[in-house]
C-alpha cells in the first residue's frame, strides 16, 4: 500500500533564522487530468492552494485561529510556469515555503517534484491580510502571530506576478453562472475554480496548445448566484491568450495563458 508523507525542512534565511519548507507527497489520479492524460490547470490551483494552508495549520495558523485573531488571508496574485505537467497515477512532492513579505502582500512559492526529484512545475503567489469585520487590508508588519518573519528570496524563473493589462477588443466567449459546487467555506468562488473557467472559455483549438506559464490576478470574489461574462483576446504572434470574467458590475479575475 503506498503510504504519502508530510514534513517540514529548514533552511536559514539573510537573518539566520530557520524557515519551513513544507512537504507533501501526492499521487496525481485519473480524474484530476485533462483529456491528455496530464495534470488539468484546476486541480493544480486546487493542490498547491491546500498546500499552503496544510502549512499553516501545521505550525498552528488554522483559519479558525486567524479568524479569531482578526485576521483572513487571501489570494492575490499567482504565476506557474510548467516544465512537464504531471500524469496521472504519477507520485509528486509539493514543495512551499514563504518569502520576504511585500509591504502589503505575503509572498509564497511552490515547487512540484517528480518521484525522481525532476522540477515540473514552479510557482509564486502573493496573499493579502484582511480583517474579516472592516474587510481592511493589514499590512504585512503588522501581522505579528508568526515569528520570525521570514529574510528569504529564491529567484523565479516564471513571469512575475505583476498586474495583467487587458487588451483592448476581447472578445466574449460565454456565460457562466456560479453555482453550489463553485463556493467554498467562505461564501465565496474557490480560488482554483477560476482556472477551470479560464480553461473552459476556450476554443477547443487552443484547448491543445503545449502551455508553458499561467498566471492570474484576483480582483472581486464572485458569489452563487452571480454569472460571469468570459472574455478573451488571441495573440496568435506573441503566443499569449489572455481571459477575464466579469459580472455586471466588476472584473472577478484576469488572466494568461503563454504557450510555445
Amino acid at each position: 500500500m503506498e503510504e504519502f508523507k508530510e514534513w517540514f525542512d529548514y533552511v536559514k534565511d539573510n537573518n539566520g533564522n530557520e524557515i519551513p519548507i513544507f512537504n507533501r507527497e501526492a499521487k496525481i489520479y485519473f480524474s484530476q487530468c485533462s483529456a491528455d492524460n496530464k495534470l488539468n490547470l484546476y486541480e493544480l490551483l486546487k493542490l498547491c492552494s491546500d498546500s499552503a494552508t496544510e502549512d499553516y495549520n501545521l505550525r498552528g495558523f488554522s483559519w479558525k485561529m486567524l479568524w479569531k485573531n482578526q485576521v483572513i488571508i487571501l489570494l492575490s496574485r499567482q504565476s506557474f510556469r510548467f516544465f512537464k505537467r504531471p500524469q496521472s497515477d504519477e507520485r509528486i512532492r509539493i514543495v512551499t515555503w514563504e518569502e520576504t513579505p511585500e509591504p502589503l502582500q505575503l509572498v509564497r512559492r511552490y515547487k512540484i517534484l517528480s518521484d525522481a526529484e525532476d522540477v515540473l512545475i514552479t510557482g509564486h503567489s502573493t496573499w493579502l491580510l484582511v480583517n474579516p469585520d472592516t474587510r481592511k487590508i493589514i499590512r504585512t508588519k503588522d501581522f505579528n502571530l508568526r515569528s520570525p518573519v521570514p529574510n528569504y528570496l529564491v529567484p523565479y524563473e516564471g513571469i512575475p506576478t505583476g498586474k495583467i493589462i487587458l487588451p483592448e477588443n476581447m472578445q466574449e466567449l460565454n456565460r457562466r453562472p456560479i453555482c453550489f459546487t463553485d463556493i467554498d467555506s467562505n461564501g465565496h468562488t474557490n480560488n482554483s475554480r477560476y482556472g477551470a473557467f479560464t480553461v473552459d472559455c476556450l476554443p477547443e483549438e487552443y484547448q491543445k496548445k503545449n502551455f508553458t506559464d499561467f498566471r492570474i490576478n484576483y480582483s472581486k470574489e464572485a458569489v452563487r448566484g452571480q454569472t460571469l461574462t468570459m472574455f478573451a483576446h488571441f495573440d496568435d504572434e506573441a503566443k499569449k491568450i489572455t481571459v477575464a470574467g466579469k459580472t455586471d458590475h466588476n472584473v472577478c479575475f484576469e488572466s494568461e495563458l503563454f504557450y510555445k
